[in-house]
């Protein structure tokens, strides 16, 4: 039985990864995370198909989404790119004393019936309330590798206790330590902060010991080349890539911008390079 296992989670696997083990992957959750005024910019991306049609024509390898989106937005993710159904989440509408805990919104079945080709959950490490993260992890983990589908752990360093000792939840001490502690927990993909430096998240990829790190994409960064610059440390330091939310559905045209972070990813392009390719400047 392991072995089908070990096939299925491999199998899938690929639907994200080209054959330089790297991906670009849109995130698509920050309706419920952040609230629709995240596309108050741009409106017209607050309807998921819309955004997905133009990140698909776009070229990128998958797709994040929270079950309800997928159930009527899932179909527009082409057949051959990854989909990726994220199992907890949080919203801002919450005491401020309890945003430090994701609950569980959907199951392992749920995801496999949408279609999805990998599962996702949240851990923030350091939480008050990491241990009830901790076992929702850990029971969706299980059920998702006894059906041979591969787990992603988005792991995020929040909490009293680490702003104390280490001053920002963004230090790359305690980023590495979210991502060992996803490793050894039992994810497949990691999806972590940019720590400031290539040379700090080399670090980062280091501690996850052959499990591929994604970049959490953050908010908007008004020039694009910033960015482009960030995710092209992010694969000089050995990072397999990026999840990216904002930085493109916050954009009237995103798809300049993502085409250029496929040449960067991809084909190793200088950032200058590819946004005066992609007529970014």
């Amino acid at each position: 039985m392991d072995a089908y296992q070990s096939i299925g989670i491999r199998r899938r696997m690929k639907r994200f990864f080209r054959r330089n083990g790297r991906t670009l992957i849109f995130a698509m959750d920050h309706g419920f995370e952040h609230g629709p005024t995240d596309f108050e910019e741009h409106w017209e991306h607050v309807n998921p198909k819309i955004i997905i049609r133009k990140v698909m024509r776009a070229g990128v390898d998958g797709v994040m989404m929270l079950p309800g989106l997928a159930r009527f937005a899932g179909d527009e993710v082409k057949p051959d790119r990854g989909l990726m159904i994220k199992l907890t989440s949080k919203t801002n509408l919450r005491p401020k004393d309890e945003q430090l805990l994701q609950s569980q919104l959907g199951y392992v079945g749920d995801a496999v019936k949408l279609g999805a080709d990998a599962i996702a959950a949240t851990v923030y490490w350091g939480s008050p309330q990491e241990d009830v993260m901790m076992r929702q992890f850990a029971e969706i983990a299980s059920y998702a590798h006894d059906m041979g589908f591969p787990v992603v752990q988005f792991a995020y360093p929040r909490g009293p206790y680490i702003n104390k000792k280490y001053g920002k939840k963004e230090d790359y001490r305690v980023v590495m330590y979210g991502a060992r502690a996803a490793v050894e927990s039992g994810a497949d993909m990691i999806k972590t902060y940019w720590t400031g430096s290539k040379e700090t998240f080399a670090k980062v990829v280091d501690a996850a010991a052959g499990v591929p790190v994604l970049l959490s994409g953050g908010a908007k960064t008004e020039n694009p080349v910033d960015f482009l610059r960030v995710v092209y440390d992010v694969i000089e330091a050995g990072g397999a890539g990026a999840v990216v939310g904002r930085n493109i559905f916050q954009r009237e045209n995103p798809e300049p911008l993502i085409k250029a972070l496929i040449r960067v990813i991809h084909r190793n392009e200088e950032p200058e390079e590819a946004a005066k390719a992609e007529g970014l400047l």
